[in-house]
């Protein structure tokens, strides 16, 4: 039965048809060979049930957010304090993007608004300094994957929605990793630029008193951040509410940096319903999937084989990572979490793993698959946000240093949980 799910889902993802329609057509196909149909007219129920679910409505407010912070000017602003600090390093430029990217992963909670909005300020800079592209824009594709991994977080939320996992807890979890991570691809920036000097490009000059002067424009994402999060875990709003907070936040910063106005509003709007409506479809049409999945007693079935094997927990979860990697080469990263995630979690509690230090996991594994081709999105918001196009095996070829970063990421999680668990144990447990 597994075997039969994932050829019908290869084969429609392979057709192009769009993610949320493949799931739909893949929960009805299951539904009229398995089940004789018998679950269909339950879909009305059930989605309306789900789609009232109070931890939802914080995906649009955190959507809205990202695009006010880019209308604004505030991205533009931050992106250039950011190279005043970090261009003397070898690389330059590339590390500002992935520093700016993790500032702004810090307010916003997608990785796509993070690479679309820190791509669209730095890929003329790469074109005017002459950097080498592939390099250049790999970092930008894997720098916005932080945006779902540094908190706040939307794939935090939805993993804690459907595992019953605290989201507060998660958020704590993910900062150590997401700091981490951004090392990890700085630091793969500059042994490549040390080998190959002409990768950094012209260097940007800069005067202790050009950073000092820029230091005030760093202010605005760090104290959206303080504002989102610490609204948490002062207990004045919940994860939802904490997302309300920031956009409110966002436009007294538009205001106050006097960008404002309906025409702004307008497009973060219309911007913000676009994004919104397609997430919200994949996720009911996922949620619906995985009740099929679960009525057909697809994941009691692979817990059976799984310990049929006999493989221990350490040899079962390289195998499951083994599986995230090569799915993410063909499935969009929301929908894997929302139809994985309910399969393999179950295994996850009888092997005795910590769910918010596997939630870290996973999340590090949605980033790896934001950037592997083919169907890597991250790589074609990146493409996107290019002046004059170029071939996408730039951005692609790009990219793999960084996943094989993430993969070493992967191994310290494995050897050193207390990288994802020690801030919530210090605070929760």
């Amino acid at each position: 039965m597994p075997g039969t799910i994932v050829l019908i889902l290869l084969v429609l993802v392979v057709a192009s048809i769009p993610v949320a329609a493949v799931l739909g057509v893949l929960t009805f196909t299951l539904d009229e060979l398995f089940m004789a149909g018998r679950l269909k007219g339950a879909i009305g129920e059930f989605v309306w049930d789900k789609s009232k679910e109070f931890v939802l409505v914080a995906i649009p407010m955190f959507i809205l957010l990202g695009e006010i912070m880019l209308r604004a000017g505030i991205a533009q602003r931050m992106y250039n304090a950011v190279v005043q600090w970090l261009s003397w390093l070898p690389g330059g430029l590339m590390h500002a993007n992935i520093g700016s990217c993790a500032i702004f992963a810090a307010s916003s909670g997608s990785s796509v608004a993070t690479a679309a909005t820190v791509g669209t300020v730095a890929v003329p800079e790469m074109e005017k300094r002459k950097y080498n592209q592939r390099l250049f824009l790999g970092s930008l594709a894997a720098g916005g994957t932080l945006g779902i991994l540094i908190p706040p977080s939307i794939n935090l939320i939805i993993y804690g929605l459907i595992t019953d996992t605290s989201v507060p807890e998660l958020y704590l979890a993910g900062i150590f990793p997401g700091l981490i991570l951004a090392g990890l691809f700085m630091l793969i920036i500059i042994v490549a630029c040390l080998f190959r000097r002409g990768w950094d490009g012209v260097k940007v000059e800069t005067t202790w008193s050009d950073r000092i002067r820029t230091l005030p424009d760093l202010i605005p994402p760090l104290l959206l951040f303080g504002v989102v999060v610490g609204s948490i875990y002062a207990g004045i709003a919940t994860p939802t509410e904490a997302a309300s907070v920031g956009v409110v936040f966002a436009l007294m910063l538009a205001a106050w940096r006097r960008m404002l106005s309906f025409k702004m509003l307008k497009e973060a709007f219309e911007g913000t319903m676009r994004t919104t409506a397609m997430i919200m479809l994949i996720i009911l049409a996922a949620i619906f999937l995985n009740f099929v999945l679960g009525f057909m007693g697809v994941t009691q079935s692979i817990l059976d084989a799984i310990e049929a094997f006999g493989l221990t927990a350490v040899q079962t979860m390289i195998i499951i990572i083994i599986f995230y990697l090569i799915l993410g080469m063909f499935m969009e990263t929301l929908s894997m979490l929302l139809t994985t995630v309910p399969i393999v979690f179950p295994i996850i509690e009888r092997l005795g793993y910590d769910p918010v230090w596997f939630g870290i996991l996973v999340t590090v594994l949605m980033e790896a698959a934001l950037i592997t081709p083919p169907i890597g999105v991250n790589l074609y918001v990146v493409q996107g946000v290019r002046r004059g196009g170029g071939p996408f095996n730039d951005v692609a070829y790009g990219a793999v240093p960084f996943v094989f970063m993430m993969i070493v990421l992967l191994a310290l999680l494995m050897i050193f949980p207390q990288m994802a668990l020690y801030l919530p144990e210090l605070f929760y447990r």
